[in-house]
């Protein structure tokens, strides 16, 4: 039947999408790197429709470049990137703090917080053990549901994106720096106490701590390099 042949390529789209995105989170796919849509398709053993379609989806969130003539390559944000992910970050918190202010976080039920708890308790335990592949995937979904719960689906998906490229940015150096479990932040667990509390104004922050440690690890790198200082 049509609609379930629609429904198979599109859910094939979708797990072609988010297994690429997840070899450049885990820097098996490292910026610059280059391939086509027949080389995907061969690797994953399925047709080039779906393949192309997933590789334009990842292309429009900003994590691939296309090139009419050599394919595809994965996009190499720059330090200056960076930084700008994490005031993009930090002023629609601040916009979210302020709706919040009069009303405060009452409306998040404790019951809400639940699976957020877990997400923040093995996303803390993942970066104090210095285990990046484990605290990528925690901390990615810790922040889209804790974000679920106090703003809207264009502000989640906006900082949901801003959140994967900037992982996507920072995963090569991270892994090749000795100090990386020093830079991993750690402090979902007092943000979900906070927000627990209905504390706003612990909770911003601590988000703006996140924020603040984010732009302390980026300023160890070298602009024109992107690799610690010596």
């Amino acid at each position: 039947m049509p609609a379930s042949g629609a429904v198979t390529r599109n859910t094939l789209r979708q797990q072609i999408a988010d297994a690429l995105r997840d070899e450049v989170l885990a820097g098996r796919l490292l910026p610059g790197e280059e391939f086509t849509v027949k080389h995907i398709a061969e690797q994953y053993g399925v047709s080039a429709t779906p393949v192309r379609e997933a590789l334009v989806d990842l292309s429009a969130q900003g994590l691939l470049d296309s090139d009419q003539h050599r394919g595809f390559h994965v996009h190499q944000f720059t330090v200056g990137d960076f930084r700008a992910m994490v005031e993009a970050r930090s002023l629609v918190s601040d916009g979210i703090f302020r709706r919040i202010a009069g009303s405060g976080l009452g409306r998040v039920r404790s019951e809400e917080l639940v699976s957020v708890r877990r997400r923040a308790e093995e996303a803390a335990r993942a970066a104090k053990g210095g285990d990046l592949d484990i605290l990528i995937g925690y901390d990615l979904r810790f922040w889209r549901e804790l974000t679920t719960l106090v703003a809207n689906q264009y502000i989640c998906d906006f900082l949901h994106r801003m959140r994967v490229q900037a992982w996507v940015f920072s995963v090569p150096f991270l892994r090749a720096d000795d100090a990386c479990r020093d830079w991993l932040w750690s402090g979902h667990e007092q943000l979900v106490d906070a927000i627990t509390l209905g504390d706003a104004d612990a909770a911003r922050a601590v988000v703006d701590a996140s924020h603040a440690h984010s732009l302390a690890w980026v300023d160890r790198l070298d602009p024109e390099l992107g690799r610690p200082r010596r």
